[in-house]
């Protein structure tokens, strides 16, 4: 299994998605559930190679905006 295979699930929510800010889609997803550890990934960056299923990364813009669903990873 590699990062990004897998979007989370919870992020369906409007705050989740592209064009959002990243900062409160990594908030709305700590409030959502506090036992996954959320990254905001920003362009040029690469997620860590080991899966982890209570990772979410955010992956960002260079404007701190969501520009991808955010994953498990």
């Amino acid at each position: 299994m590699s990062c990004g295979d897998h979007p989370y699930p919870p992020c369906y929510s409007i705050c989740c998605h592209p064009g959002q800010n990243a900062e409160k889609a990594k908030a709305t997803i700590k409030r959502e559930n506090p036992l996954v550890t959320t990254a905001i990934l920003l362009p040029g960056q690469r997620p860590i190679e080991d899966y982890c299923c209570n990772r979410v990364f955010v992956w960002a813009d260079d404007n701190g905006n969501v520009n991808r669903v955010p994953v498990i990873g």
